[in-house]
């Protein structure tokens, strides 16, 4: 099932699930035991497996160690810890002669409108691990994809993560480019006014545009949106062609039924 974004406390929540064929206690070891999770996981993890017990994340080709708390280990039903401030909870239950595992991702750290940028991204990450993780309890080979940017791409259209936004007499996008190096993004910036590139150890790089409204507001969203869509793709090496003009009515359309803000 895909990823769906949620809001809960003012917080994003990124939800996801898997109905698998295995015993909540065989899924409960795939996502509790580092043999396994070094499977699956993105980062090599070690934990004390104990609610308070500290867990510890290396990432591929990195000699630094981040860490976190365990919040709940309580098998095989919840496994829930925080990373980063952002909350991970894992929750198993039988389903038939199998299990349905429930995950949920809170972004915990900092304003809740750029925490949310990063939702594509770690929507479309969980769901490669989820089906890395589905593959190792039924044994079977798994390859990672390549195109990632068509997977967050689609994320981002789904979620509104794409959508600029009129503040009284300014328009303004924010669009998160994952962790590209910052020179290599100001390079393919447009080199006109009202372009600024940010970059933050924690959440990554974006990218914001802003300038004045012009009289047909929703022509001039419709027109930097796709031009912030061809930059996204552009940062993974990817070149898009102009939208088709059903396209550009589609995202007109949707953006003359919003309504000015601030």
């Amino acid at each position: 099932m895909a990823a769906k974004l949620l809001t809960v406390d003012d917080r994003p929540v990124l939800r996801l699930e898997r109905r698998l064929k295995h015993a909540p206690e065989k899924v409960w070891r795939a996502i509790t035991d580092p043999a396994e999770l070094a499977h699956w996981f993105p980062a090599r993890v070690d934990v004390d497996l104990r609610d308070g017990g500290e867990i510890r994340f290396t990432f591929p080709g990195e000699d630094t160690t981040t860490t976190g708390r365990v919040l709940t280990a309580d098998p095989p039903r919840e496994f829930t810890f925080v990373w980063n401030d952002d909350t991970l909870r894992w929750l198993i239950s039988p389903d038939g002669d199998g299990s349905l595992l429930e995950f949920t991702h809170t972004f915990g750290r900092g304003d809740p409108a750029i925490a949310k940028l990063a939702a594509g991204r770690n929507a479309a990450g969980w769901d490669v691990c989820l089906d890395a993780l589905d593959a190792r309890l039924a044994d079977r080979d798994f390859e990672r994809p390549q195109r990632w940017h068509e997977r967050m791409a689609s994320y981002v259209d789904e979620f509104g993560l794409g959508d600029g936004e009129v503040l009284g007499g300014t328009i303004r996008f924010r669009r998160d480019l994952v962790w590209k190096p910052v020179d290599e993004v100001r390079a393919l910036v447009p080199d006109e006014p009202g372009w600024q590139v940010v970059h933050d150890p924690l959440e990554g790089t974006r990218v914001e545009f802003a300038e004045a409204a012009e009289d047909d507001v929703a022509a001039q969203l419709t027109r930097r949106h796709e031009q912030l869509d061809k930059l996204f793709a552009a940062t993974f090496g990817v070149d898009l062609p102009d939208w088709a003009p059903d396209r550009v009515e589609a995202v007109k359309k949707h953006y003359g039924r919003r309504p000015t803000q601030g």
